[in-house]
């Protein structure tokens, strides 16, 4: 291990030496050994691991024997690798409309090679995808800016590739302070964005091919680290004993299987993503409305206040990017957030299409409706550009009052199969809010229809002519 390298927690560094008068040791902590496999094949960080808690049997030989001995450790595979070999095939579609609106003000992205896009010098694992939609408001430099430049921040990041959750959040805040230094554009303009990144697990132990042997590559310090990599669901380790001239216990973390795809969900705003899984609609992102009782919480812990639906009484959504007239200083905690929710899912067979639009779409359709809709046009033509017009066609005819973006990105070359969906059985109840609700809106039905009723009767009563005969009038002398 190299001089003077700082390897402090959080990580865990695995320490200590091995040669051949203490090889001998390691068979008498076989049943210690055990109880730490076990724990490692749950995909928990062990609480401490030392040379000799790791038996004979599970060490493989790269040496020769009369040579000295490093043990490094490295990831083996696991069995639920075999299993689990889905290989997406990205294809996608979009469209936009203005819509009723007077000005257009959305913008988003479709890269269904990332790889390609992105170049081969890139860190990045193939195949992979990005999509992104942002909805903008009081003009179109936010989400014209944000669009241009959210990748660049995300690959940029110091934590890609691996740690991508750390990657993504920390771009959304560098470009919301990249917009506002760019004197050029409107910064009371904002815009809300959704991002879906989908890749395979990030590789830290380069040379190292997938079921192939395993080669002996220049070690950096992040081949020394285990808390990212338990994090990150990396298989559990194994010993792996390589020729060298010095002693010292190693660690090197290999990934899983790149065919496993990971998609990240960003959001930052009330853009919705939706994963339509054998028909049914998986809500990947939440609406952040001012009114939700998680953002009202945080608006008002930070000074905020909502006013019929808004925050401060001017912006219908909780989080944005730009709309620096009411944010304070970069750094500062404010109600209006930058930062996104994250929500991460491992892609499989069942997983079929990801849907991402704007409020525009939200504001008219349900999550299962925009499923339903689109998995019927998937299997009429296997258009996913087609079945994103669809749906904005759709919305147009729900008479929705916003702009319209809506992206399909399907997972398969294939149509979605025919399959039967159970219904499901849900029992629904009204609160006792509902019900005080619903019996004054009763209340004043039968109000307004008694009082018609009066007023009718009235009418109809002015309306026949009278005689003092038909009354029974008499006079008396």
């Amino acid at each position: 291990m190299a001089a003077g390298m700082d390897l402090s927690p959080p990580f865990t560094v695995l320490e200590g030496a091995y040669n051949k008068d203490n090889f001998s040791t390691t068979e008498d902590q076989s049943s210690e050994n055990l109880n730490n496999l076990k724990q490692m094949t749950n995909r928990k960080p062990p609480r401490h691991l030392s040379v000799t808690r790791h038996s004979i049997s599970s060490m493989r030989l790269l040496g020769t024997p009369d040579l000295d001995l490093d043990v490094s450790i490295v990831a083996s595979k696991s069995p639920s690798d075999e299993k689990s070999d889905f290989l997406p095939v990205f294809r996608s579609g979009s469209c936009a409309e203005r819509g009723p609106k007077q000005y257009m003000e959305d913008e988003h992205i479709c890269i269904d090679n990332l790889f390609e896009h992105l170049g081969a010098t890139a860190d990045f694992p193939s195949p992979g995808a990005f999509y992104g939609v942002f909805d903008g408001h009081g003009g179109i430099d936010a989400a014209s800016f944000i669009r241009k430049n959210i990748l660049r921040f995300i690959v940029e990041d110091s934590h890609f590739p691996i740690c991508v959750e750390k990657a993504i959040s920390s771009a959304f805040v560098k470009a919301d302070y990249a917009f506002a230094d760019d004197s050029s554009l409107d910064i009371s303009s904002g815009t809300t964005a959704l991002t879906a990144l989908i890749s395979g697990r990030p590789s830290v132990a380069k040379g190292v091919p997938e079921g192939g042997e395993y080669s002996q590559p220049p070690m950096k310090p992040s081949d020394y680290l285990v808390g990212p990599a338990w994090r990150l669901g990396w298989h559990p380790p194994e010993v792996l004993l390589t020729s060298g001239k010095s002693y010292g216990l190693f660690v090197r973390m290999v990934p899983p299987s790149s065919k496993k795809k990971t998609m990240i969900i960003a959001n930052a705003g009330d853009c919705r993503a939706v994963l339509g899984r054998r028909g049914r609609a998986i809500e990947m992102s939440k609406d952040h409305k001012p009114n939700c009782t998680s953002e009202r919480i945080r608006i008002e812990k930070l000074g905020g206040v909502i006013y019929d639906g808004y925050l401060n009484g001017q912006l219908s959504v909780a989080r944005a990017l730009g709309d620096w007239h009411m944010k304070g200083p970069k750094g500062s905690a404010c109600p209006l957030s930058a930062e996104p929710e994250l929500q991460e899912t491992l892609l499989t067979e069942d997983d079929e299409f990801l849907i991402m639009g704007c409020d525009g779409l939200w504001d008219v359709m349900s999550s299962q409706c925009a499923v339903t809709m689109a998995r019927k046009e998937l299997m009429l033509h296997n258009d996913p550009e087609r079945c994103s017009r669809e749906l904005v066609r759709e919305a147009l005819k729900r008479n929705t009052c916003d702009n319209l973006t809506v992206i399909v990105a399907c997972f398969s070359p294939d149509p979605p199969p025919r399959i039967e969906i159970p219904q499901s059985h849900v029992r629904r109840s009204i609160s006792a809010e509902g019900l005080n609700l619903l019996k004054g809106v009763l209340d004043s039905a039968v109000t307004v229809v008694t009082c018609a009723a009066a007023a009718l009767a009235v009418v109809v009563v002015a309306a026949v002519p009278f005689s003092t005969a038909d009354i029974g009038f008499h006079s008396w002398n």
